[in-house]
């Protein structure tokens, strides 16, 4: 048996429109960085943004399971979305007995979880699925996304991407066009170390030059993301939960001066 994964073509990046940067940036603290933008005077309350990757930065373009029955009909695959989906989250949590589920290309990670999501352990159906999540085609940014990074590095705020990852990731972002937004890419394969580890986000620190109570980090996931950013002392919002959209992280980081 085998199953896809599949997902849709990249949706459209369709964001808020936003004003003008002008005035000076002259130091890092909020109390004296002051500037303007949509002809409103706001201040800096973060000078680091860091952000996860998947399921925060990079939206699926399709559902996993959608994508993985799809590919995976010409191979001859019966297992229906709704098995692939329960199987694939199964196979996800699982423990990973080596030190690091992403080592590399990540490929013995993920051709275990294809396997145990689908019951086809067939080499080329999983190369297919494996590549097609190499291309920015099967991820979108979500809305505002590309906009509100671009105000918040003119305003001087520094960024990174924190994320447990393969050797894909760099690539992805280049697709997107949005790997020159950020001052640092940390992804874990190359590291060494996966969130909520606190040296992958030591790492992104020390790469930024920020500090940890002058810094933010938006992600999916309460264990990894909020448990590893508490324990640098680097504030987390939840995507999703704290934060719904980029509009959201925009208005938390550059706020009124009144």
């Amino acid at each position: 048996m085998e199953a896809c994964l599949r997902c849709s073509r990249g949706g459209s990046n369709l964001l808020r429109p936003i004003g003008k940067f002008s005035g000076s940036l002259r130091s890092s603290s909020l109390s004296s960085v002051s500037f303007s933008t949509e002809d409103k005077p706001v201040k800096r309350a973060y000078d680091g943004l860091l952000l996860d990757a998947g399921g925060t930065l990079l939206q699926l373009s399709e559902p996993v399971h959608e994508t993985y029955a799809s590919l995976g009909l010409k191979y001859g695959l019966k297992t229906t979305p709704a098995e692939i989906k329960q199987g694939f989250k199964r196979a996800f949590s699982s423990p990973w007995p080596e030190k690091l589920r992403y080592q590399g290309d990540g490929r013995p990670f993920w051709k275990l979880v294809v396997s145990e999501a689908t019951g086809c352990s067939d080499n080329d159906y999983f190369e297919e699925v494996y590549q097609y999540y190499a291309n920015g085609e099967a991820w979108h940014l979500p809305q505002g996304a590309y906009e509100t990074m671009s105000l918040l590095k003119n305003a001087g705020v520094k960024m990174a991407v924190v994320s447990n990852f393969d050797t894909r990731l760099r690539k992805l972002l280049k697709d997107l066009n949005v790997i020159d937004m950020f001052d640092a890419v940390i992804v874990s394969s190359e590291v060494g170390y996966e969130k909520p580890d606190d040296r992958i986000f030591k790492c992104a620190l020390e790469q930024i030059n920020v500090e940890a109570n002058r810094a933010v980090h938006v992600g999916d996931d309460e264990g990894a993301d909020k448990g590893g950013a508490d324990a640098v002392g680097i504030d987390c919002w939840l995507w999703g939960k704290d934060v719904q959209t980029f509009s959201d992280i925009q208005d938390r980081i550059l706020v009124s001066e009144h």
